[in-house]
Order: C-alpha cells, then sequence, then structure tokens
C-alpha cells in the first residue's frame, strides 16, 4: 500500500523542517511525500530545497489559499492513501504510518483516523490540549464530534468518487469534507487509538470570538449543503466538546 503525504507551505520557515523531517524519517517505505508551496517569499523554498531528494513532487506557485493548494496535492498524489500534514504539525514518532498502513490493510476501511496532541508554538514538548477522538458511531457527528483531521486519512478513491475540498468555505472546508465522507456517505472508517500528530496551537478558526462565531456558521453550512439534518444542540457540542480537552 502506497502512502502520499501532503504538506501544504506559504512562508513556513519556522517549523516547515520539523515537519519534513517527521516525514522522511518513517520507518514505512511506501511513501510519495508532496509539498504544494504558495510561492513563499520567506526561506521555505531554501528548505525545501535542503530536502528535495525526499520529496516526490514539488510545485511552488500562487494559489486561492490553504483548500485550494490541497486539492492540488490530492491530484498530484498517486498513492492508494492520501494524508494530510500541515507545515506546523509533525508526525510524533517514525512509525506513525507504519501504524496507519497496518490498519487499513487488517481492517479493510476506507478511511483511518487517530487522537492528536495540541502543543505549545514553541515548546512543542508541552502539551495544550489532548484531542483523543474515540471510537466513531451513527451518532457522532450529532453529538459535536469530528476526528481531527491531520490525523484523518483516506483511501484516494474516495476523493476521487465523493470530491474534494469545496472552495466556497473559508475555515470549516475539513469539517464539511469529513462530513460528506462519513455522515452523508457512510465510507467505512477505522480508529487507531494512539496520538500521532504534534499540531501547534493557533488554528485559523479559534483565534477570537469573531473568528470561532463565522467558523460556527460555516459548520451549519456544511449540513446544509449535503442535505443533512443537525439536532438544535450540534454545531453548540461541537466547540464545547473542544474544552474537555484541556483537562
Amino acid at each position: 500500500m502506497k502512502l502520499s503525504i501532503i504538506t501544504v507551505t506559504y512562508n513556513s520557515a519556522a517549523t516547515l523542517e520539523e515537519t519534513i523531517q517527521s516525514v522522511v524519517k518513517q520507518s514505512y517505505p511506501d511513501v510519495e511525500y508532496i509539498i504544494v508551496d504558495g510561492k513563499s517569499s520567506d526561506d521555505t523554498l531554501k528548505i525545501i530545497e535542503k530536502y528535495k531528494d525526499n520529496i516526490s513532487k514539488i510545485v511552488s506557485e500562487k494559489d486561492q489559499g490553504l483548500y485550494d493548494a490541497l486539492n492540488k496535492g490530492i491530484g498530484m498524489a498517486s498513492g492508494d492513501v492520501i494524508g494530510i500534514l500541515h507545515s506546523d504539525d509533525f508526525y510524533i514518532h517514525e512509525h506513525v504510518l507504519a501504524h496507519y498502513a497496518e490498519v487499513f490493510l487488517k481492517q479493510k476501511v476506507d478511511t483511518v483516523y487517530a487522537d492528536l496532541f495540541y502543543v505549545d508554538k514553541t515548546n512543542t514538548n508541552k502539551v495544550i490540549r489532548k484531542w483523543k477522538s474515540g471510537h466513531y458511531s451513527a451518532s457522532s457527528f450529532v453529538n459535536g464530534w469530528m476526528p481531527p483531521h491531520p490525523t484523518f486519512f483516506v483511501k484516494k478513491e474516495v476523493y476521487q468518487k465523493y470530491g474534494v475540498f469545496n472552495l466556497s468555505f473559508k475555515s470549516a472546508a475539513d469539517y464539511e469534507l469529513m462530513l460528506r465522507f462519513i455522515q452523508k456517505q457512510k465510507i467505512s472508517i477505522a480508529y487507531l487509538p494512539e496520538f500521532t500528530v504534534k499540531m501547534r496551537v493557533g488554528g485559523k478558526s479559534n483565534v477570537n470570538v469573531q473568528n470561532r462565531i463565522a467558523a460556527n456558521l460555516e459548520d451549519r453550512k456544511a449540513w446544509e449543503i449535503n442535505g443533512l439534518k443537525p439536532r438544535f444542540y450540534t454545531l453548540y457540542l461541537k466547540p464545547l466538546r473542544k474544552l474537555l480537552q484541556f483537562f
């Protein structure tokens, strides 16, 4: 089974090297690594050049933002399974991809997700939040659940069949895509019960109250465009679940 890992960059020099190293040091042998850069003006491209022998495909050009760049990467991917690792995130240990591949091969599923640590921006050994996903059930999304997107690995054929990221979303395209795949299309799913990714704090949808309100409206839109009906409490439970991750 071939795994394609996509990293999107834009002026990511401060954190990118750690991201790249966490991919190229993986023990799993069949990995295609793709970097899609938005025409960075800092030292991002110098860092990419340093590791070019370990990177399968590199593109650097203007894009319409994160989700457009991710769609480019998905289109370039030739692996059986696609994973996304953002340029300020990194895999926790060198056997992460091997563990994902093992679940895909044993359970014969369309997607596998795991757990995630939110860590301090500068001291990545300092854990701020623990996103422990837990097992999926048919009522999970209705109860405000979603898997952490950087731990979400999907077969390429699922993207080919059900589409890629919807560019009409500014911050919730990942939520909409997972809702579409899992809740609407009911793809088969498995949980890898371990922490696989460290993500630095400071996500776009969580920066301030105004952004959180905007994200909540996008979450509602995600249900509507997929012809799905949340419960009256669904979109309130979603941010409340995050509070539990601090304890």
